[in-house]
């Protein structure tokens, strides 16, 4: 039978911010917060321990912050909801974290009851952008979505390199599986049906000599 709890892990260095947010998540009937936790490191680490269904995460950490730890937990738990918590309502700060996988950006300062309208949003499959983030990259929104992240990149240069799926993986330290992922959103974002095509497109923008600035 299918837990019908939300699991939420909060991660902030701050206690009060994580403690004040765990108290409010807790007083819905729906939303079980498993752990609080100080740093992205700690969410890598207790990830398969903890399963969380969405992590509310902060973008500036010391020791490895939101941006990084969202990427890294993608890719090993792909079906993880990750929506970022953080006081930047800028267009580079909300763009950036979309672009690493987040499915959500949420300003500290909305009112509790938006919190629970970003989980409910995201467990739903949308993503979500509270009202001052949603104004901040509306002008942008197009270009975002081609944006890569830093493990696509890396994997398009050992695909561009001949490397097959299986050598990417082992070259990275990750599964067929995930190189296999990466390959398809870098063809999607990318809009190139083949690997000939993103060879073609690492060679044109510099990526095999290291110089690539169009991602």
């Amino acid at each position: 039978m299918t837990d019908p709890c939300t699991r939420v892990v909060v991660v902030d260095d701050h206690p009060m911010v994580a403690e004040g947010i765990e108290a409010i998540l807790d007083s819905y009937d729906d939303l079980c917060v498993v752990a609080t936790l100080s740093d992205g490191r700690q969410m890598i680490d207790r990830l398969e321990e903890l399963s969380p269904d969405v992590i509310l995460m902060d973008l500036n950490m010391p020791g490895l912050g939101g941006l990084s730890a969202t990427e890294m937990i993608l890719e090993r738990r792909p079906e993880t909801r990750i929506l970022i918590l953080s006081m930047h309502d800028t267009p580079e700060y909300i763009s950036t974290a979309l672009s690493h996988g987040a499915r959500g950006y949420v300003l500290k300062d909305v009112p509790t009851e938006e919190i629970k309208t970003a989980i409910d949003t995201v467990m739903a499959g949308e993503r979500y952008l509270c009202t001052g983030a949603e104004g901040a990259i509306a002008p942008q929104a197009a270009p975002l979505r081609e944006a890569l992240t830093t493990r696509e990149q890396t994997v398009l240069l050992q695909l561009a390199q001949g490397k097959s799926n299986k050598e990417v993986a082992l070259a990275l330290d990750i599964s067929v599986r995930t190189v296999e992922t990466h390959r398809k959103n870098l063809k999607r974002k990318l809009g190139i049906s083949s690997t000939a095509g993103l060879t073609r497109y690492a060679l044109e923008h510099g990526v095999l000599q290291g110089t690539g600035r169009n991602f």
